[in-house]
């Protein structure tokens, strides 16, 4: 088990990580800023490390406040933090401080507070409670829906602010899902039209439909149980489909392309897999619906937003001093550490303030240049045990509850991680998500320590 032997109670080497965690999340801040604080008085709510060090203690003290209540209290109350924490998305919208074109935070005398934070441990914990009633199975429409609703909610709420960033994190509640049951054609229906979506930007939709056509060739003659050398078939019209291919042009290959298609359909069809012989040409076609429509959606945007979208697929046509800027130079500060980093407060690029919002969505550039590769991996195993531990939590946990809380903690991190990483080598568009303990900032590093406290104290006792 994960409980320490000695004690009988805590995580000691989870919470180990954890604050381990804070103390690096300190030092970076500490060394973006260094430049900024000279001279400062350090008394001075100003001053970016010391309204972080007042974070960092509020952080602290809610996670010792958290070891005080037990886990029925937060099992009983659930559904009213999650239903508090929707009222606070209604009431940013209405009352809150617009930062950067989103409405999406209180401001209280110069300190600010993101509820879609606080948001996200209220979905938490409603899901949990919600996967622990003794009726819900996710086999039946009626409790996906209901699941796919406390998901969603705060969702919308939080995309009218708009800050797509933290409404994407939401979509790590859905681990629980896959885990607790529901059908895996849900996630991979997503995954296609996500992979759809991103070739609509890359290639004409002649191509697209081109590959839709020939996956469904390929869907159909593996369904094509008893038709002898199958693949041998495929093989040969495949490579017979790309000489024409490239000898007549993509037009012609879409006609071409059909012909075996629907030869594999009317095959499903005899051999009575009539489902099968409909849903494969209608997934074709609405597909190319969606594909076809992913160019409207993307001419149809922000020329800011789609920059992002360019920066993200097609960073050749931007603009090096402009939209690709803040990635760039990323990518530089990171390159620039080599093996062993540059030195704790030695980074150039740091100093200099090269890399925009350093402090915030790009603090990996800032470790990466001044520990090099030794103290980026070093960060990234630390994430990587923590949220490892936490899933283990989840497995073990013999009460339902705690089981569903700490998949979806776990789940949160590995996402926030997964992403904001991504977005500072150029892996994912830029979407201003924190990395957790380490970000500047307090709504996100309060939240998460609530979080982890309220699991901890749970799984002392579960």
């Amino acid at each position: 088990m994960l409980r320490n032997r000695i004690t009988g109670y805590y995580d000691w080497i989870t919470i180990g990580l954890y604050l381990s965690l804070l103390v690096i999340g300190w030092l970076a801040i500490y060394s973006v800023s260094y430049t900024q604080i000279s001279g400062m008085d350090l008394l001075n709510l100003e001053n970016p490390i010391t309204k972080q060090s007042f974070y960092l203690l509020v952080a602290l003290l809610v996670f010792g406040i958290s070891q005080a209540i037990s886990e029925k209290f937060w099992h009983t109350f659930s559904y009213l933090i999650y239903a508090v924490s929707l009222l606070l998305l209604v009431l940013v919208l209405i009352v809150g401080t617009e930062v950067k074109g989103a409405k999406a935070w209180f401001n209280f005398g110069g300190f600010s507070f993101q509820p879609a934070e606080f948001a996200k441990f209220g979905t938490a914990l409603a899901l949990s409670s919600f996967m622990t009633f003794y009726k819900t199975n996710l086999k039946q429409l009626y409790f996906q829906g209901i699941s796919f609703g406390i998901i969603l909610a705060p969702v919308l709420l939080i995309l009218l602010q708009p800050d797509a960033g933290s409404a994407l994190t939401f979509f790590s509640f859905f681990i629980l899902l896959y885990l607790e049951g529901l059908n895996a054609l849900y996630f991979l229906s997503v995954l296609l039209l996500i992979a759809v979506f991103i070739l609509s930007f890359l290639f004409p939709i002649s191509w697209i439909l081109a590959g839709l056509i020939f996956l469904g060739l390929i869907v159909a003659w593996g369904f094509a149980k008893s038709f002898k050398y199958k693949w041998v078939l495929l093989l040969f019209i495949t490579i017979l489909l790309a000489g024409c291919g490239i000898i007549l042009g993509i037009d012609k290959l879409l006609i071409l392309s059909g012909i075996p298609l629907l030869g594999a359909v009317i095959y499903l069809w005899k051999s009575k897999e009539e489902a099968l012989a409909l849903v494969i040409p209608v997934s074709i076609g609405f597909l190319w619906l969606v594909s076809y429509f992913s160019v409207s959606f993307i001419e149809k945007l922000e020329p800011h937003q789609q920059e992002r979208i360019k920066v993200w697929l097609k960073p050749e046509e931007c603009d090096p001093r402009g939209s690709l800027y803040n990635v760039l130079q990323s990518k530089v500060a990171i390159g620039a550490g080599g093996f062993a980093g540059k030195g704790f407060l030695e980074g150039n690029m740091t100093k200099l303030k090269f890399v925009p919002e350093q402090s915030t969505d790009f603090i990996f550039s800032s470790i990466g240049e001044e520990h090099g590769f030794i103290g980026s991996i070093t960060v990234v195993i630390l994430f990587a045990v923590l949220i490892f531990r936490l899933f283990t939590i989840g497995e073990r946990a013999e009460k339902k509850f705690v089981s569903s809380f700490a998949t979806c903690v776990a789940g949160l991190l590995l996402f926030h991680v997964i992403i904001n990483i991504g977005m500072t080598v150029g892996l994912f568009p830029i979407v201003g998500i924190p990395l957790p303990f380490i970000s500047k900032g307090g709504s996100a590093l309060i939240g998460f320590s609530l979080m982890l406290g309220v699991l901890f104290k749970m799984q002392s006792k579960a």
